[in-house]
């Protein structure tokens, strides 16, 4: 591998190379400069690649980028691949250590969500549950990259950030949002600002801690972690890039330390008001089987019901997000969210 990037490189198709297994023939292989010289590569393992300046400070941000969690989001995995390829061009620029990971590299070649279970279920230790599934062993090598990456990161306010990207299942009453992982400190205002520039329409706010990427890197590795929505899941070819043009925007103006649009209209905030689990076989859910993300409901409907179990609108008005009935027994079948505002939860620089 020379010092420069060449039609060859597999910074320039990553996720070609990736699906087809590519793997360097040797340590030399595994690392690169490109951008004219500007920009410093490595490849870790498949699916997990990190880029940085030639020329840092101790205060250069750390970013983590990822995209494939589920292996049938396909539109945020072109994204990043694309992403990649402007970086070692130099037609996009970077000014801070980057590490971009593409998640279950198997069930993206299977074209499916995943292949025993799914791995957004499986972070913060979890896998550890499931010795017998394909997805443990992957969970666990993405924790141990992004605390190997944060572990160099700078410990300087705003400099730690995870931007962990989706595309969802069913349609939605807003087509792009974020949730944010419970982390008991104040949503940041910077945080805001970032996700307003991606002009997404909404915000959930966790109230409780999961088991997601993005809630492992806000809570081991001190991340202003979040999961971005970005629109419908596609299979690889499918997507219109061009819906997905905000978000790129704004994810190459966080990795290029740019200013964020200041006269973005902020999103409108949700917190989460209840969790709708699967106990039995007998679950049923309420609703249309068709019934888009944030559906609002008035107080006194039944959503679901379980045996003994039910689940009643409490409030005025609560909306449905991830409505599944299908998922296995113990999972999440739905969350219940509030309309609130970042001034209500508090939110700080």
């Amino acid at each position: 591998m020379t010092s420069s990037v060449d039609p060859a490189s597999p910074l320039r198709d990553w996720l070609g190379h990736t699906l087809a297994g590519w793997r360097p023939a040797s340590d030399a292989a595994a690392r690169g400069v490109c951008a004219n010289g500007g920009v410093r590569w490595q490849w870790l393992d498949e699916g997990v690649l990190t880029l940085e300046p030639v020329s840092m400070t101790g205060d250069t941000k750390s970013v983590l980028l990822s995209a494939g969690v589920h292996g049938d989001e396909t539109a945020p995995i072109e994204m990043l691949s694309r992403l990649v390829a402007d970086l070692a061009d130099g037609r996009a620029g970077l000014a801070c250590r980057l590490l971009v990971v593409l998640g279950n590299v198997g069930a993206m070649r299977a074209a499916d969500r995943y292949l025993d279970d799914d791995l957004n279920r499986l972070f913060g230790g979890r896998h550890a549950q499931q010795p017998a599934s394909r997805e443990a062993p992957r969970a666990a090598a993405l924790e141990r990259a992004a605390r190997d990456f944060f572990a160099e990161a700078s410990g300087a306010p705003l400099a730690r950030w995870h931007w962990d990207l989706h595309t969802a299942i069913r349609a939605s009453a807003f087509e792009q949002f974020a949730l944010l992982p419970f982390t008991g400190a104040k949503p940041s205002r910077a945080l805001f600002a970032r996700l307003a520039d991606a002009r997404l329409a909404a915000v959930l706010i966790h109230t409780e801690k999961g088991a997601t990427y993005s809630q492992f890197t806000a809570e081991a590795c001190g991340a202003l972690a979040c999961t971005l929505e970005l629109g419908k899941v596609r299979p690889f070819g499918q997507n219109d890039l061009a819906r997905f043009a905000a978000a790129d925007a704004a994810v190459r103006r966080l990795v290029a330390d740019a200013d964020a649009d200041r006269d973005a209209p902020l999103p409108r905030v949700f917190t989460v008001a209840a969790q709708i689990t699967k106990q039995s076989d007998a679950f049923e859910l309420l609703v249309a089987a068709d019934v888009p993300n944030f559906t609002p409901f008035r107080r006194g409907t039944l959503l679901a019901r379980d045996g003994d179990y039910r689940y009643v609108v409490g409030h005025e008005e609560e909306r449905i997000v991830f409505p599944n009935p299908k998922v296995k027994i113990g999972l999440r079948a739905g969350l219940v969210v509030v309309e609130t505002t970042a001034e209500g939860v508090g939110a700080s620089a």
